[in-house]
């Protein structure tokens, strides 16, 4: 949160002093002085978050507050130069949206990465079964939407793992319980039913509230074209699955969900 906070503030302060240094050393008018600011605000931001891609919600809210920041600079300095009074209009309307960029900043960088360990202790309850989490980082294991050219080697990947038929089943050998080891079995087939043998089995669990607890694990084959392992996931609840069976340049990858439950009481 600091450090978005602090991108946002070291912006605005340059693009006020560049609004200032415009109207006292070139002599421009206030409104010219902002719209030359906000030129090349644009001009220099935009490409360098093409570049350096921050995401959506951050790259909107630093471009909202720092047009926003020459559009006050055009009002407060040209009104100051005529000698009349800000109207309440302009100067509520830059309050609401300098409101709600400061407020979906600090909701971003909450999500990312957490409450302060004073405000977690002030704000979370306490939990029996461990710290509370108050960040959601989501669940993204596959991210091909940032390049098309990832997007279409996974689409042609789909169509190579549906021709080529592999048969897989997979599944616990018995009920999954939080912090209890239980194994984990796949069995995997070829299109004609022979066992695929010699193949690398390896897996994620991965939970939806946390990246951090994510559990890889990788399967060891006890028969032919049987893989086992055993795995202890920490918490109940709901976890997803990708697994994926290798075996010389192919790729065989399942995506599943699994549900853990709590640990029973003495």
């Amino acid at each position: 949160m600091p450090d978005l906070l602090l991108s946002l503030a070291v912006g605005a302060g340059l693009i006020v002093a560049l609004n200032l240094a415009l109207i006292r050393l070139a002599g421009t008018s206030a409104k010219l002085a902002a719209a030359v600011t906000a030129l090349i605000t644009v001009g220099l931001y935009v490409p360098y978050s093409i570049v350096r891609w921050p995401g959506g919600d951050v790259f909107a809210m630093h471009l909202a507050i720092y047009l926003l920041a020459s559009l006050a600079c055009g009002m407060l300095l040209s009104v100051r130069s005529s000698g009349q009074g800000l109207h309440w209009g302009p100067a509520a309307l830059s309050g609401f949206f300098i409101f709600v960029v400061v407020t979906g900043a600090i909701f971003v960088a909450v999500a990312e990465r957490g409450l302060t360990s004073t405000l977690g202790r002030w704000l979370l309850p306490e939990s029996t079964r461990g710290p509370v989490s108050s960040m959601f980082p989501g669940v993204i294991s596959h991210d091909y939407h940032k390049k098309e050219a990832l997007y279409n080697d996974y689409l042609q990947q789909v169509e190579r793992q549906r021709q080529r038929g592999w048969q897989v089943q997979k599944g616990w050998l018995t009920d999954p319980v939080a912090n209890q080891p239980a194994i984990f079995r796949v069995a995997a087939q070829t299109r004609d039913g022979e066992p695929l043998t010699g193949a690398t089995v390896a897996g994620q669990f991965l939970r939806s509230s946390s990246s951090k607890l994510d559990v890889g694990f990788n399967l060891t084959e006890r028969a032919p074209g049987v893989y086992e392992t055993e795995v202890k996931l920490p918490w109940p609840g709901a976890w997803n699955l990708v697994l994926q069976i290798r075996k010389g340049e192919d790729l065989h990858e399942i995506q599943a969900n699994t549900t853990v439950s709590d640990a029973k009481s003495p």
